[in-house]
Parts: structure tokens; C-alpha cells; sequence
């Protein structure tokens, strides 16, 4: 009798656990082919909880000129997720004793010691007040020339700009640190960037589809590789960023750069290298201490990033992980360390977003709100009546305007062109599709005297708003 009662106290055990994880299946799979279909998501997504893998699954196209789709082995452009391992290359030089955190900048790159403040502690946590190479080597480097690492050093060589604050006095998220951090690596390893990363960090942990990639500087054909996509101005073409219909030629004179970005890689080793973290497997527990340490400024202001890290460490919390987006690759990567949970979104489209909270509410059998409004169907008169010109009320020099296209709407002004569309979401709103799910509502209001208001909102505060004169037949 005992031993029936524990065999069906196992087998009702079992049916609720496998219950409870289809249910959780479905409902991310819902949230996820939602946000699919209103072009918020186009990637793989990996979620898991100690230890196990609770959702796997690629949607979108990886290749449109194939049409070929993206699937649980898709590698992509790890874009500022990158910093990790930079980072922990670091930890790994310092280990062998070739460096201390405590070096100046000047020790081990002499041609940048005007810089002598400047610590590789301060390259780690972004408190070293340099410039940032995205802004200024835009300005005035040869954009048909690919620059490498060592072109950038001679860059700012040559320049010997001010440091912006004193090191250790702010924190302020910086590429250029990273990029000389690669450059350090490179110096006392004597070997490249990608060749040190494979040698102690992918290799070690059998991250066989993990590696660097300068697709333009080295191009290759690479199997199951996602090409990173924009939008074409004006249209919903998927075309990469430097295509001559979108035209951000920086990814293309700016790619030979490695350290900030450049590593590639799928969802699930991403995942295996989260878990190798999370139980030391390459750093001993005191080595990811101080990676994950909470630092503060000479002012006494927190600094919640690491080494190569975003953290939230506190009473009762701790997690990590960062975020990435650069040549139409939109990356996230986060474990909470309480929990033992992952959340992995690796997608190939810029303005890909990612559904946090819902994901969590998910796990942990909350009740779901809404994060991402879903899209309603509208006809084309019915979106068309929202198009025209809507003239601010206090600056008649400002005017919105706003055009249809393809069942949405796209929002310029008389002063940018933002190219930023939005989908109906009720009869009188429209919800942007924005880079990282940022929100932004048009909200239309009909006058009494056949006039429209437009209010423009930003997480339910209006940012701008205009009036469409009534159209007179």
C-alpha cells in the first residue's frame, strides 16, 4: 500500500510538473509569435531555469534571399554582448600574471600616454573618461578604408584628445575602452583577438559555434549564419545597414574593430557559457566576485556594471547580463543568479525587442500585463484618415508629419526623419516599433470643429503634439 501511494504521489508529481511546463510553452510561444508578427521579434530565444531548457525556438528569417528561417543552431552578431569576453580574457591575462587591474593605460599602449590617468580597471568598468570612438572616428576617417584596433590607437594618437572627466570620477558606457582592452589582449598574449578567445575561453568550454567575425573586413560564407537587417527608408524591405536604400556605412568602414563587439554565436551557447559562469567552470568563485562586484565612483555613486557586465546586485537580488545592438543585430543576455534563471534573445533585425516581464510573469505563474499591445486590424481608409501634417501649437515652425504605409503609419518631422512606423492598436492609437521595445503612442483625439489632434507619447507621457486642419473638399 505504501509503495502504491508513492508511486502515484510521483506519477501525479510528474503530470502536474510536465502540465505546468506546457502551459508555460504555450503561453511564451503565444507572446512570441505575437511579437513575431507585428516585426518586434526576429531571432532565436533560448529560456532556462536551473538548468534546464523550459524554451528553444527560432522565428523569422535568418536570409531573406534565400529564405531561409532562424532556428535553435542560428548564430548571430553577439554585438556590445561581446564585452564578456573581452573581459574575461582580461581575468585570464591577469591570472598568468601578465597584468594587474591597477596598470595604467600607458604600460601596455605607450602611444596613448597622455592618457596616464587611465587604468585597465577604468577600461573595465567605463569610469575612464575617454572618447568614444563611434562618434569621433565617424567625423573624419576614410569611409571606403576598413579600420582595424591598431588604426584606431593611431587615431587618438594623433589627436591626443582631453580626457572628458577625470577616471574614476563618472561612469559612462564607452566602446573604445573595450576596443583597447582587444588591444591589450592582443599585446601580451602575441596573439589576435579571436585566436586568444578561442584558444582559452571557447575552446576550454567547447563553444564550437562561438567566434569572431569581421564579415566585411574577412568575409566568409558561414552555415546557419543570420545576416543583420534594417529597414529600407520607407518600406519594410529587410536590407543591411549599409545598403544604399538605408545607408549607415559605419558598420562597414568600422568593422575590422573587435574588443566592444564582433563575437558570434548561438542561443545555446550563449546558455552554455552562462551556466559556466554561474558554477566557476573557467573562473574561480573569487575571479567572478570581482567581476560581478558592484564598484563605486571616487563620489560615492554605485556603479552597477562589472567586467563586461550589467549587474544588479543587492539584498535578495543578484543578476547580470548586457545588452547589444549594433549592424541590425539586437542582442540580450541575462541570469539571475537567485533564481537560476536565463533569458538568451539573439535576433538579426535592429528593431527586435524582448518581452521580460511577460517572460517572467510567465515562470513564475504570474498574472500576464500587457507589455507588448497587440496589434488590431484596421482598414486602410480607416489608418489613411491619421496621415497628413499636424502643426504644433506653440511652435508653428514644428510640424509632425505623418504618412501610410503598408497598414501602418511613419512618423517624420519637419526637423528629423525618423522613419519610426506604428501599428494600430486601438481605433484612435497607434503603438511604435522601436529599437529594444521602447514605447511611443500617436494618440488621435477628433475636435468639435472637425480638426485632429495628435499627442505623441512616451511610457504615458505626452512628448509633443499638433493639429491637422480639417480637410476642406
Amino acid at each position: 500500500m505504501k509503495l502504491s501511494f508513492t508511486i502515484l504521489t510521483i506519477l501525479l508529481f510528474k503530470n502536474a510538473t510536465f502540465s505546468q511546463s506546457s502551459r508555460q510553452q504555450k503561453q511564451l510561444d503565444s507572446v512570441f509569435s505575437m511579437m513575431n508578427r507585428q516585426n518586434q521579434f526576429n531571432g532565436t530565444v533560448l529560456i532556462a531555469e536551473k538548468g534546464k531548457v523550459i524554451y528553444h525556438k527560432g522565428f523569422g528569417y535568418r536570409d531573406t534571399s534565400s529564405g531561409s528561417v532562424n532556428n535553435k543552431t542560428t548564430s548571430y552578431e553577439l554585438a556590445s554582448c561581446s564585452k564578456q569576453f573581452t573581459a574575461a580574457a582580461i581575468v585570464l591575462l591577469h591570472r598568468d600574471g601578465l597584468l594587474n587591474y591597477e596598470d595604467r593605460l600607458s604600460k601596455h599602449i605607450p602611444e596613448l600616454s597622455f592618457w596616464q590617468e587611465v587604468t585597465i580597471y577604468d577600461l573595465l568598468r567605463h569610469t575612464s573618461g575617454l572618447p568614444e570612438y563611434l562618434i569621433d572616428m565617424p567625423k573624419s576617417w576614410d569611409h571606403h578604408k576598413i579600420a582595424t584596433n591598431d588604426d584606431l590607437i593611431k587615431f587618438y594618437a594623433q589627436r591626443k584628445d582631453t580626457l572628458e572627466f577625470k577616471p574614476g570620477n563618472r561612469h559612462r558606457y564607452n566602446n573604445t575602452n573595450y576596443a583597447l582592452l582587444a588591444s591589450i589582449i592582443e599585446r601580451l598574449s602575441g596573439k589576435s583577438y579571436a585566436g586568444y578567445l578561442q584558444e582559452r575561453i571557447f575552446k576550454p568550454l567547447h563553444l564550437n559555434q562561438t567566434f569572431v567575425f569581421n564579415r566585411r573586413l574577412q568575409p566568409r560564407k558561414l552555415p546557419n549564419h543570420a545576416i543583420g537587417y534594417v529597414w529600407a527608408k520607407n518600406s519594410f524591405d529587410l536590407v543591411s545597414s549599409e545598403n544604399a536604400r538605408y545607408g549607415d556605412s559605419m558598420v562597414y568602414y568600422l568593422d575590422g574593430i573587435v574588443g566592444n563587439a564582433k563575437v558570434n554565436s548561438t542561443a545555446s551557447e550563449m546558455n552554455k557559457w552562462l551556466i559556466a559562469l554561474n558554477r566557476n567552470t573557467l573562473f574561480t568563485k573569487d575571479e567572478f566576485e570581482l567581476m560581478t562586484t558592484v564598484s563605486k565612483t571616487t563620489a560615492g555613486k554605485q556603479i552597477p556594471y562589472g567586467f563586461g557586465l550589467d549587474l544588479s546586485k543587492g539584498t535578495g537580488t543578484f543578476s547580470y547580463g548586457h545588452t547589444g545592438s549594433w549592424d541590425g543585430y539586437a542582442t540580450f543576455i541575462y541570469h539571475n543568479v537567485i533564481k537560476d534563471r536565463s533569458i538568451i534573445t539573439l535576433q538579426n533585425f535592429k528593431m527586435g525587442a524582448y518581452p521580460f516581464d511577460n517572460i517572467n510573469q510567465i515562470l513564475d505563474g504570474k498574472p500576464l500585463t500587457i507589455e507588448y499591445r497587440p496589434k488590431i486590424q484596421l482598414s486602410d481608409d480607416q489608418i489613411k484618415r491619421f496621415a497628413g501634417e499636424y502643426v504644433d501649437e506653440q511652435n508653428k515652425n514644428e510640424v509632425q508629419v505623418l504618412t501610410f504605409l503598408d497598414g501602418h503609419l511613419v512618423h517624420n518631422s519637419s526637423r528629423v526623419r525618423w522613419d519610426m512606423r506604428f501599428f494600430p492598436v486601438s481605433a484612435s492609437e497607434f503603438q511604435a516599433i522601436r529599437q529594444g521595445g521602447a514605447d511611443g503612442v500617436l494618440k488621435f483625439t477628433e475636435l468639435s470643429n472637425g480638426d485632429t489632434r495628435l499627442e505623441m507619447l512616451q511610457y504615458g507621457e505626452v512628448i509633443g503634439s499638433g493639429i491637422k486642419k480639417k480637410t476642406v473638399e
